[in-house]
């Protein structure tokens, strides 16, 4: 029986061993970009900022008085997309030069409402530059600037960072850390920086980019129905021939709150199973290596034997490559134990992305219903 259960945790031990011994890393933190105050400009005019919104009254504020403090002249675009709260009265009421807010009248069928938003109001942007902000995301001091230096020095055409996300709550600090983890494993972040290599990546928060590549794309048409609207973006642009960049910052703080077990398992189970492509085989293949990678190396430990000593080395190489993305969002390391756990809540949040899927129930967000 113990030589069986150690044969059964090999798997795991292998899948851990490979993930951290990966020339990529994807597991690591190295990608990074960080605010220098230095390159707040006096002339921001040549970047628009494009802003979706539907019901942000409690973001759009600090996310709006913080795009003030990167430099004068800044253009920036709120698209109110049928908020039925004060998002454009806010707004409005915050006197901003440059600012314009516009109204979304009605949604096409076939599209996403945050990506009809963008597309009505990329129809106003006139620089070479367009940076696809959340309404949530509230920007350090020089962090637009930044990012355009660093895309002109490395002649990137598109840019993206993903939000240093709010890890107050217990749920956030549990689940949030290995939300980015598994995302960085999914679209490694070196091999989406790498020009030609297939992966491709971006983080929808925080997108800056060239204008012209966007139009040549014909704006957001080629994307209009996908949940995960970022990573196809980028994958759009990456096929174009165009250099991109994704990378982690503590610089952008997204502002929204995802306090209980609910709101995040709303989030994920949104897209989980697009990010399988709907394929049920990919489904069974993803929830045979997590039952591997989390669930039998605590079955082996439990045997005693060979079968605990396989299933402690995984869990100790789980935890080596798991405590960069825990460090980094300065969350204590006892939540690095929880793992295991987390690893099957994310696993049955798939499964409950399959199964409204299946049952035709659809992804819903902020008060809209889409087909998976």
């Amino acid at each position: 029986m113990n030589e069986e259960t150690f044969l059964a945790v090999l798997p795991g031990l292998f899948i851990w061993i490979a993930i951290l011994l990966l020339p990529w890393r994807p597991c690591c933190t190295r990608e990074t970009l960080e605010s220098q105050p230095g390159y707040i400009k006096r002339d921001m005019s040549d970047i628009t900022v494009l802003i979706p919104a539907r019901n942000e009254a409690g973001t759009i504020t600090g996310t709006l008085k913080a795009l003030m403090r990167q430099g004068e002249g800044l253009p920036v675009i709120v698209v109110d997309d049928h908020s039925s709260d004060a998002t454009a009265i806010l707004c409005l009421s915050l006197n901003i030069p440059g600012l314009r807010v516009i109204s979304n009248e009605y949604l096409p069928e076939g599209w996403s409402g945050k990506l009809w938003a963008l597309e009505r109001g990329r129809q106003y942007v006139r620089t070479r530059y367009t940076l696809l902000l959340d309404a949530d995301i509230v920007l350090a001091d020089g962090l637009i600037g930044t990012a355009l230096a660093k895309m002109q020095r490395e002649e990137l055409q598109m840019l993206s960072l993903m939000a240093f996300l709010k890890m107050q709550t217990f749920w956030e600090k549990l689940l949030m850390p290995a939300f980015v983890f598994f995302f960085k494993l999914l679209y490694p972040f070196h091999l989406a920086n790498k020009p030609g290599h297939p992966v491709a990546a971006a983080a929808g928060g925080f997108i800056l980019m060239e204008t012209s590549v966007l139009t040549k794309l014909g704006g957001f048409h080629r994307i209009k129905d996908k949940l995960i609207d970022d990573c196809n973006l980028a994958k759009q642009v990456k096929q174009s021939g165009c250099h991109t960049w994704v990378g982690m910052t503590h610089s952008a703080r997204s502002i929204r709150h995802y306090g209980t077990l609910g709101t995040i398992w709303e989030m994920v189970s949104r897209t989980a199973f697009t990010q399988l492509h709907r394929s049920i085989v990919l489904l069974c293949a993803c929830t045979l290596l997590m039952i591997a990678a989390f669930i039998l190396p605590l079955f082996g430990i439990s045997q005693g034997g060979m079968a605990m000593f396989a299933g402690m080395l995984a869990l100790m190489i789980q935890y080596a490559c798991y405590q960069c993305t825990v460090h980094y969002y300065n969350v204590p390391m006892a939540y690095t134990l929880a793992l295991p756990l987390v690893g099957v809540l994310y696993l049955l949040m798939t499964w409950s992305s399959a199964c409204r899927h299946f049952f035709r129930q659809g992804a819903s967000w902020k008060d809209r219903h889409y087909s998976l």
